[in-house]
């Protein structure tokens, strides 16, 4: 058998073994990877492939930023930051139909934004805003599919940990990949808001109209978004500036969080305790990803199989456009089954090659592709972020939370349309860098 052909056979075998065996990914891609660098070459350079990657990867400073800004996310989050956050954006939104709802796609735009985190976010959102929507006599259908789809937010919403990862993996400016995402975030969440709006137009019982406030309670509600707005703004801001590098803002924002919950005194030893345990372990997990990642990736590149797709693809009688079109229904279709961080980690090597060839910015197609995967965690048959919700809202049956997410899938499509048609929705506030 062919290295190419062994490389094919890899890909085929990591999905049966994710899928049928439920083996961890990370793990699930370095035995595959050991072995098919063995079987390709032998056994010695095999071992010290390992040991160059093993020490490569987890020696390597850029890594440094991934604990970090999820130490912020878990700071903010066991210190109240997204209860707040929702009273805030409820006082401002809760009284026109539909409004508790646009609060709740508000509050999951700001937190995720802070927190980095779908499943966090989803997680989070669910415990708080679920039974305030069901108290004020919300439809299930709309809460639950709200709380699921805002809170994908937190992947292209900088500082967003999948794109982190992303510039460490193609060594791209991780600032210009936060800035990136900005517009196809923004977009998203109006076009969220407008879902919501137009559901409530058509069905006026799923989303009642709550109580008003005045104007000097919206204006006494605004220090509960407060530690947000702080936060966003250093870590885009010193950014933006050059003030700070990925991983100085990442310190830098991990401790005013940490000064900001101190100084309200929402958090406890107990709690920062608790913040810190969460943050190893998502950090190890992430990191065991990586490492399975680049084990893997290193088999591929001696099966020259990147090469030979970007090859094969730049030969196609067919416009780039064409090739881009259908790199994001795999994209789309991956998405579903298998975790976006996984999934961008795999498939990089392979369509990285193809994207330079046909000479399109690694910017612009990191923000696309991960736009169009974040569409796996609401979408079925996996959806993450649709179980977790769920599994918050218990009384709350399945299909109809998959059947309240179907109404945003819409909005994920226009935004990648967009992005395709006008790449400067992207790449404008990079170049200002």
């Amino acid at each position: 058998m062919d290295p190419t052909s062994i490389g094919l056979a890899g890909i085929v075998l990591l999905l049966a073994v994710i899928f049928l065996f439920r083996i961890p990914v990370g793990f699930a891609m370095g035995v595959l990877g050991f072995a098919g660098y063995a079987l390709i070459l032998n056994m010695n350079a095999a071992r010290a492939m390992l040991g160059t990657v093993v020490w490569d990867t987890f020696s390597s400073y850029g890594l440094t930023v991934i604990p970090l800004f999820i130490l912020m996310g878990q700071i903010c989050f066991y210190s109240g930051v997204n209860e707040r956050l929702y009273k805030t954006a409820y006082v401002w939104m809760g009284q026109i139909r539909g409004g508790m709802a646009m609060a709740t796609v508000l509050a999951c735009g700001g937190f995720a934004a802070i927190c980095g985190s779908n499943t966090a976010t989803a997680a989070t959102m669910s415990s708080v805003a679920l039974p305030e929507m069901k108290k004020y006599g919300y439809s299930p259908v709309l809460s639950t599919g709200v709380v699921a789809a805002g809170s994908t937010l937190g992947v292209v919403i900088p500082p967003s940990v999948v794109l982190i990862i992303y510039g460490l993996q193609v060594g791209e400016s991780i600032g210009k990949l936060f800035w990136g995402g900005m517009v196809p975030g923004i977009l998203l969440l109006a076009l969220f808001l407008g879902t919501v709006w137009a559901l409530c137009l058509r069905h006026p019982a799923w989303g009642p109209a709550g109580p008003r406030t005045s104007f000097l309670d919206k204006l006494r509600s605004l220090p509960g978004s407060l530690e947000m707005i702080v936060l966003f703004g250093l870590v885009m801001g010193g950014l933006f500036a050059g003030l700070f590098s990925p991983t100085e803002v990442g310190a830098a924002g991990s401790a005013l969080a940490l000064l900001l919950a101190v100084a309200t005194g929402k958090m406890t030893v107990s709690k920062f305790i608790q913040a810190l345990s969460d943050t190893i372990k998502i950090s190890c997990m992430i990191l065991v990803i990586m490492m399975g990642a680049v084990i893997f990736a290193k088999f591929l590149t001696i099966a020259r199989l990147p090469t030979e797709i970007a090859a094969f693809v730049t030969s196609l009688p067919v416009p780039a456009w064409t090739v881009i079109v259908l790199i994001c229904l795999i994209y789309a279709v991956g998405g579903m089954v298998m975790d976006a961080l996984a999934l961008l980690l795999v498939t990089i090597p392979i369509f990285q090659p193809v994207v330079q060839a046909m000479g399109y910015d690694l910017i612009w197609f990191g923000v696309l592709i991960t736009v169009v995967t974040t569409m796996g965690a609401i979408t079925p048959p996996v959806g993450v972020n649709t179980f977790i919700v769920a599994s918050m809202a218990q009384d709350v049956p399945m299909r109809h939370v998959f059947a309240g997410v179907s109404y945003f899938l819409a909005c994920y499509a226009v935004v990648v349309a967009l992005l395709m048609i006008f790449p400067a929705l992207v790449l404008y506030l990079p170049g200002l860098m």
